[in-house]
């Protein structure tokens, strides 16, 4: 099935994204990682990066740079500055200065930098759980106090329980790691929840980092909002984290924007990435950003589209073959939260189901801390085929359909 974008201009560009392109072979963490430690007759559903080549314009730049054949040392230079700004002020309306914006080429990695300079041994750090673990982990890799505040699954939809963490903030958290969108459960933070993040952490003078990676897929009727625009008082305190990893399938050119209004922490924050070594970006990752942040946007469009179906697909093809397990109603990202409790919340059940039996790979819910008990997350950003097989293998290995 080819998707159909009619352009600005009012031409029609038609993008597959149903083509299969086998990813064997390519030290590929999600599929070669699991093929040596389970097999190569597994179906990944799991790791965080999809199953589509990167939009044309961007392997062309790529392959562009590649035959100039000189692969020397790289700077951001201004090009970089302005399509990153560019892009903030379209997608998010936020008009970003230039020289809040710092590159790293990893999120976890400005988080744990962060961690290092703007708090200290012994500190608490806030996450929302149950959540991505490598955020989770550099708060106790770095001899900080993890501090989590467990959602609450109200009528099917994951809240933050303001009161709990308001609590756990009188005790001295100094950083809240917020995920906007949250990973693993799919919530797009409302302009009201964030204004209370906003207050609790003005209150208890706490700095915010915004992990906003899985910002561009954000489904109808929700709205990405950026902490850092709330206020300028907010925004002194934030720290917000995008890449065009996740939105263009670049994870692996490993390129971050680290966008900091308050000149202090950024000085901070530049002066770690020293220490810990890190200035230079990759060959290929500045070109491959500029021209997904100023040559996609029908691309874009076009795959969100397909992601929307792929969901839609998939909430039909449970709700029929499996109907006892519950998806968590997605707002963003391209992630799917699972209730299988009705199978078993202990996770060895459901390993010996979907793994051993049904030969899929998943990213089971313990792996995301607390509260993920019963719980598997699901990645469909996914040819429809591959999403297909991966389903219909664990449907028929469906224990409660014998």
């Amino acid at each position: 099935m080819n998707e159909r974008i009619t352009t600005k201009e009012g031409d029609i560009m038609t993008f597959n994204f149903d083509h299969i392109v086998s990813r064997f072979g390519t030290n590929s963490a999600k599929w070669d990682g699991m093929a040596q430690s389970l097999g190569s007759d597994m179906i990944a559903l799991s790791v965080a990066d999809m199953d589509v080549p990167a939009p044309p314009a961007v392997v062309d730049k790529v392959c562009e740079m590649a035959r100039h054949g000189i692969y020397g040392y790289t700077d951001p230079f201004p090009t970089y500055y302005e399509a990153v700004r560019q892009w903030m002020d379209q997608a998010y309306q936020w008009k970003v200065e230039r020289d809040w914006i710092v590159y790293c080429p990893r999120i976890i990695q400005a988080v744990s930098v962060l961690i290092q300079k703007c708090t200290e041994a012994g500190d608490r750090v806030l996450i929302h759980s149950p959540v991505y673990q490598p955020v989770a982990k550099a708060v106790t890799l770095n001899d900080r106090v993890l501090t989590e505040s467990p959602m609450q699954l109200v009528n099917g939809r994951y809240e933050i329980d303001f009161a709990d963490m308001e609590q756990r903030m009188r005790e001295g958290v100094k950083m809240v790691l917020l995920i906007s969108p949250h990973n693993p459960v799919g919530r797009v933070w409302t302009r009201e929840e964030l204004e209370r993040i906003g207050r609790l952490c003005i209150e208890y003078d706490a700095l915010i980092v915004s992990d906003d990676i899985h910002a561009d897929f954000i489904h109808q009727g929700h709205e990405h909002t950026v902490i850092a625009k709330l206020s300028e008082e907010i925004a002194e305190r934030s720290v917000i984290c995008t890449s065009p990893g996740k939105t263009f399938n670049l994870a692996s050119l490993e390129i971050a924007n680290i966008i900091i209004p308050n000149r202090d922490l950024r000085e901070r924050f530049k002066q770690g990435l020293l220490q810990a070594g890190i200035h230079n970006p990759t060959f290929f990752s500045v070109p491959a950003l500029e021209a997904a942040y100023t040559s996609c946007e029908e691309w874009l469009t076009a795959l969100q589209g397909y992601i929307k179906d792929n969901i839609t697909f998939t909430k039909q093809y449970i709700a029929e073959h499996m109907p006892e397990l519950k998806i968590i109603e997605p707002e963003g990202t391209y992630l799917l939260w699972i209730d299988c409790s009705a199978v078993s919340r202990r996770e060895s059940d459901l390993v010996d189901w979907i793994q051993e039996k049904a030969r899929v790979s998943v990213s089971y819910g313990t792996s995301f801390g607390s509260g993920g008990e019963g719980f598997i997350r699901v990645n469909i950003a996914a040819p429809r085929g591959i999403i297909q097989e991966g389903l219909a293998r664990m449907a028929s290995a469906y224990p409660l359909n014998r």
